[in-house]
């Protein structure tokens, strides 16, 4: 069962070989990502949320309507990030919240929807618009995915010798 469960859990190996790196070096080298021009930020996880570092990305997709039928979605994502020296691994929850706003200026809306565990989130929307040649063609407005997130993080910590472990309960 440990391989589909680590299937399960998202959980990579780094390859033989890969001398591990002192765990302050992995945690500069993933802060350091902060100015390479990725889309979400990493910071050191505060106490409640019992993590040594923590990624985060807050995307907004275009508002859609006008006035009261206004409607805007915000999409939420954060991996908590816990290292364990011993075993040189880093063990990620990852948590993904949706909230909808309304009207103008925005209220929260009722609907909100949240989840953990490492599911991929990807988030597309088109539009049709007159081409250059006057045909009407597809044009993407908004593109979000999460392993645009996930994947530089892990192979950091893949690329340091440490053990990415997915996590589906609470840390």
């Amino acid at each position: 069962m440990g391989r589909f469960w680590d299937k399960c859990t998202g959980t990579r190996y780094p390859d033989g070989g890969v001398a591990p790196l002192p765990t302050m070096e992995l945690r500069e080298s993933l802060l350091a990502l902060n100015g390479t021009g990725v889309p979400f930020r990493v910071r050191h996880g505060l106490s409640k949320e019992k993590a040594d570092l923590v990624a985060e990305w807050r995307v907004l997709k275009p508002a859609s309507g006008s006035g009261l039928s206004r409607k805007q979605v915000e999409l939420r994502l954060k991996i908590r990030m816990r290292f364990v020296p011993l075993q040189r691994e880093v063990r990620t929850l990852d948590e993904q919240v949706q909230v909808t706003w309304v009207g103008d200026p925005p209220k929260l809306a009722v609907s909100r929807e949240s989840g953990s565990g490492p599911a991929p989130r990807v988030a597309r929307e088109w539009t049709f618009e007159k081409g250059p040649d006057g045909r009407r063609r597809k044009v993407e407005t908004f593109r979000f995915d999460s392993r645009d997130m996930k994947n530089p993080l892990r192979d950091m910590v893949l690329g340091a010798g440490w053990t990415w472990r997915g996590v589906v309960y609470r840390f």
